[in-house]
């Protein structure tokens, strides 16, 4: 899976942490705050998306919010911020393949669509900040994934060409971003999006379950 790469790309969230768990419940609190329904198509029409594009499609869905985007980005925030610098965890080995990546002198950084304020809360509170020489969102970008450009911008940070890259994404839109930045993309398997795992499995060139089966050579080619 390494082999002849000189950087690893990761999407934050069910990807090197565990933290989907937050959103749907932060959606059903605002939803119900604002008496809104969620739309049938809801998480599969926001995957991928920027926090920024999350928040223009509330506005966009939901006409009767009264507020502005900045208003809705920060309300989310708050609403998360604690959760992120608290109770948000590693990936199961992931640490210890930062660690490993780290050791072997391998470039990495990060590639997310969440809010900056809470990427950094979480690297903070993981003590994780060292590992990484590059983070960016899709907030910085022209287009979220599956855009290829929050990819290509961290590829760039690291001087590093998109085919000696290897990403690990946790939902499809991620994965298709990675690869229309001609990166290989090991899917991460997450109990959030497990609903989709034949499809990330098509879509990616590697499968784990966590991070301890690329120590163990037994992911999925």
């Amino acid at each position: 899976m390494l082999e002849n790469k000189k950087a690893v790309i990761f999407d934050l969230d069910g990807s090197l942490v565990d933290s989907m768990w937050i959103w749907p419940e932060v959606d059903d609190i605002y939803m119900e705050k604002y008496n809104l329904t969620q739309p049938e198509d809801f998480h599969k029409a926001i995957e991928g998306m920027s926090y920024t594009e999350t928040a223009q499609y509330f506005l966009d869905t939901f006409p009767s919010l009264e507020c502005t985007l900045d208003d809705v980005r920060e309300e989310w925030k708050n609403m998360t911020m604690e959760l992120y610098a608290s109770k948000v965890p590693f990936k199961p080995g992931a640490r210890e393949f930062l660690e490993q990546m780290q050791e072997q002198g391998i470039l990495m950084g990060i590639a997310t669509s969440n809010a900056r304020e809470l990427v950094d809360a979480v690297l903070k509170a993981l003590h994780a900040e060292e590992f990484f020489i590059s983070v960016r969102t899709a907030c910085e970008v022209a287009a979220g994934k599956p855009a290829p450009d929050v990819y290509l911008k961290v590829a760039e940070d690291l001087n590093v060409d998109p085919k000696d890259c290897l990403v690990f994404e946790d939902v499809p839109k991620g994965i298709e971003a990675a690869l229309n930045a001609g990166m290989t993309v090991c899917a991460v398997d997450d109990e959030f999006s497990r609903p989709d795992e034949a499809e990330k499995k098509r879509l990616a060139d590697y499968f784990i379950h966590d991070y301890y089966d690329i120590k163990n050579n037994t992911y999925e080619v």
